[in-house]
């Protein structure tokens, strides 16, 4: 029972939490919009928003509740100093955690930044059943996050298993 599957396109929604970036020089969320859109997906819709806990929750949230949604990246916020706040903002959303994505990312991060990836709160988990990605910063870690972890699961011929099959909506059509 090996049945072939076919690449579904998700439409992935893009969040730079920033006090200071603009889209002149938002590189990591320009870093996530290409990675995804080479990857075949769709930029649902981008957005920049102040390190603020209240704004990131209502970005985040207007896209938890809007069925087209399925993938929400956020970039920024995710470290330990001053106004970061993401993952204060966006885990109270959350159904359900994936605790394996700030593990394994901070494992792979570890390979180029060593001990500083103790710093990285970054975290997953889904929402109504859209899937929330929060991600350092940093264009570098914007790019391992995204070829090395996050990229093959929204793809729905990984195998053994995806997210993309986790999306009732979706498959569902």
């Amino acid at each position: 029972m090996n049945e072939e599957r076919i690449f579904i396109p998700l439409n992935i929604a893009v969040l730079t939490i920033s006090d200071t970036r603009t889209e002149a020089d938002d590189t990591s969320g320009g870093i996530l919009v290409e990675g995804l859109q080479a990857a075949g997906h769709r930029l649902y819709q981008k957005r920049i928003v102040s390190d603020d806990i209240y704004q990131i929750r209502a970005a985040v949230s207007l896209w938890i509740a809007d069925p087209e949604a399925h993938v929400v990246l956020t970039t920024g916020g995710t470290g330990v100093t001053g106004r970061d706040g993401a993952p204060e903002a966006i885990t109270p959303l959350l159904d359900k955690v994936l605790d394996g994505f700030g593990e394994v990312f901070r494992m792979l991060s570890y390979r180029e930044i060593k001990t500083s990836t103790m710093q990285s709160r970054a975290l997953a988990g889904v929402a109504n059943g859209t899937y929330i990605f929060s991600m350092p910063g940093s264009s570098g870690a914007c790019r391992t996050a995204w070829s090395e972890l996050i990229k093959d699961q929204l793809d729905f011929r990984t195998r053994p298993c995806n997210l993309v099959q986790l999306i009732p909506r979706l498959l569902e059509k």
